[in-house]
């Protein structure tokens, strides 16, 4: 950090422990996520009015490059684990962690996909009955064995029909396991 971080006690008696608690959580966003310039964390005390089971109340600015930030605050109100203030402090800095990932996936252009079953097509079974052979979308063929198959419909399968299976390497290339006859809804593509 360019700068150190800014810790403020509202409300409580700063604490050594809470400060390098907080200097450990910062170390280690910086670490995961990179160049983080400045941050300030505030430490809300319950208020004078709570004498039992007030909640803490955390909240973390982090200042990034080129005029970015990530604010974490707003303690829910129904949620008494804030009673603890550690629990308090690690669930914030849990909460400006992802809101960390998620910016540093948004700025590498990085969206979570969802990569389908793989879908082919048999090509080739062996007339003892043993294995076949799958075309995959890529004009790839993969080999399978009768035991890949599941439910045991081995002997429902005929030269183009389509299967979903999921690829893995074998002893003489890649394979296909969990091999799985699609009904009639997944004869299309």
């Amino acid at each position: 950090m360019e700068t150190p971080v800014e810790i403020d006690f509202q409300g409580m008696a700063a604490n050594l422990q809470l400060r390098n608690a907080i200097d450990r959580h910062m170390l280690e966003l910086e670490e995961r996520y990179g160049r983080i310039t400045a941050g300030r964390v505030v430490l809300k005390a319950p208020g004078a009015h709570h004498h039992k089971g007030g909640l803490f109340e955390i909240n973390i600015r982090l200042a990034l490059p080129e005029g970015r930030e990530v604010n974490v605050g707003h303690t829910r109100q129904d949620d008494e684990r804030y009673a603890d203030l550690d629990y308090a402090i690690n669930d914030t800095f849990k909460r400006a962690r992802r809101q960390l990932q998620d910016r540093v996936r948004r700025l590498q252009g990085a969206v979570k996909q969802h990569e389908g079953i793989p879908v082919g097509t048999v090509v080739a079974l062996d007339p003892r009955g043993e294995c076949g052979f799958i075309a995959t979308a890529d004009g790839r063929e993969i080999y399978f064995h009768r035991n890949s198959v599941l439910k045991e419909e081995f002997p429902r399968l005929a030269v183009n029909a389509r299967v979903t299976y999921a690829e893995e390497e074998g002893e003489k290339g890649p394979q296909a396991s969990t091999v799985r006859l699609l009904k009639k809804h997944g004869l299309k593509v």
